[in-house]
């Protein structure tokens, strides 16, 4: 009986040490994973020859790669089930179809839309986010913004708001509102919740400064994944 004390209590024991030696993050590990069974495809913004807006050496396609990087791991983390479109510094076609030839850019750029679209189809995900820089000719404009399509799917409006409420209570910078936009095709095609996050103006120097330095993009990609989770926490209500 003693000996069967003892045991239990060196279990005991060693269980409270490896609690107490669990970080707060890790201890996501005795509950379920918030984000289990779901599939986000993120899809990094332009690449490649298409290096989107940009100002001086700073790119949108390198801003959207890091950043989306940071919310696959941070959704990775919560459950969740991540699939780039790109996950290097290339366009779409130089990952998933390199040997395809274009007579023109224009034609590239068109056919790398067409593959993202096709990507997204063909692992019939949850839910879809672009992940985007700002960029006009009035450089005082700054703050980021939450897209969806009217036409997309239904859900979309809820995802974007989502995200926008996340990144104004997280990112302390902006006040803007989700809004609708009919430019986008990927946001209109996609069967599944869509948006496009626009990170910041790369053409305000305050923000195009912030874009660059890892630890604000550390701080958006958890703002984006926070208002992710937060989605889907009101989707089940």
């Amino acid at each position: 009986m003693k000996r069967w004390l003892a045991l239990l209590m060196i279990m005991f024991c060693s269980m409270m040490v490896v609690v107490y030696e669990t970080s707060a993050s890790d201890k996501r590990f005795f509950l379920p994973e918030p984000l289990g069974g779901v599939k986000i495809v993120l899809d990094a913004g332009h690449g490649g020859m298409d290096g989107g807006a940009s100002k001086g050496d700073v790119i949108e396609k390198e801003i959207t790669l890091a950043i989306t990087h940071r919310v696959a791991r941070q959704l990775t983390r919560l459950g969740a089930e991540v699939v780039l479109t790109r996950s290097k510094d290339g366009d779409v076609l130089s990952e998933h179809a390199p040997n395809e030839q274009f007579p023109t850019n224009r034609e590239r750029k068109k056919q790398d839309i067409f593959l993202r679209e096709s990507l997204v189809a063909s692992h019939e995900p949850d839910l879809f986010i672009t992940i985007h820089a700002n960029a006009i000719p009035n450089s005082k404009w700054r703050g980021a913004q939450v897209f969806y399509h009217k036409e997309g799917h239904a859900d979309s409006e809820a995802l974007a708001k989502a995200v926008q409420l996340s990144i104004r209570e997280e990112m302390q910078n902006t006040d803007r509102e989700a809004l609708s936009i009919k430019q986008i095709y990927l946001l209109k095609k996609v069967e599944a919740p869509a948006i496009l996050v626009e990170t910041g103006f790369i053409s305000n120097d305050e923000e195009r400064e912030l874009l660059i330095t890892p630890s604000y993009q550390e701080k958006m990609a958890y703002a984006i994944t926070r208002g992710i989770e937060n989605y889907f926490d009101l989707q089940f209500e």
